[in-house]
């Protein structure tokens, strides 16, 4: 059970996934959350680091598709500038957005890894749609509502996985 919470890979940032690295794992394109992966929740707009981080993955060849549990306003008020293509309302951990996020993509499930801070949404729904996962450290350390009772649940996974040896990464 606790190998869906496992993510292939872990970062302490977005900026730690460069292109090389995953062009040579032969991926084609990247499917991220947004907050607390690229930007603080409560941030509106990329910061010019992150638009930098975007530009250089698609100039690299590699599609890049946000996806959020947040509402369109706050998704598109944040990919319109970048011209990203993005799904809200994703209702992750539920495997129906990955499979969408695919389909606009034009890829294979072994040509894309799923990117975001959160074991019980981004990690949980990326592995059981059969994704390559990365981790990052949340860029905030407040966070809305739900996401406060995720990241106490997540805690104790953590915990748990520790424990079994199964986390090979410092906190």
């Amino acid at each position: 059970m606790y190998n869906y919470f496992l993510p292939d890979e872990y970062v302490k940032n977005i900026f730690q996934i460069s292109p090389e690295k995953l062009k040579e794992k032969g991926i084609k394109g990247i499917i991220t959350d947004l907050d607390n992966t690229l930007v603080e929740w409560d941030r509106p707009e990329a910061t010019p680091e992150i638009t930098e981080w975007v530009k250089q993955m698609n100039d690299a060849g590699l599609q890049v598709t946000i996806l959020s549990n947040n509402n369109n306003e706050r998704v598109q008020t944040f990919c319109g500038p970048l011209n990203t293509p993005y799904i809200c309302d994703a209702r992750k951990p539920l495997q129906k957005s990955f499979k969408r996020a695919l389909e606009m993509m034009k890829l294979q499930k072994n040509e894309v890894v799923m990117v975001g801070d959160q074991l019980m949404t981004d990690i949980l729904g990326g592995n059981r749609f059969g994704l390559h996962t990365i981790l990052v450290v949340p860029v905030a350390s407040s966070d809305g509502f739900v996401t406060k009772f995720n990241r106490m649940i997540e805690r104790r996974i953590m915990g748990k996985m520790k424990k079994r040896g199964m986390i090979k990464w410092e906190e």
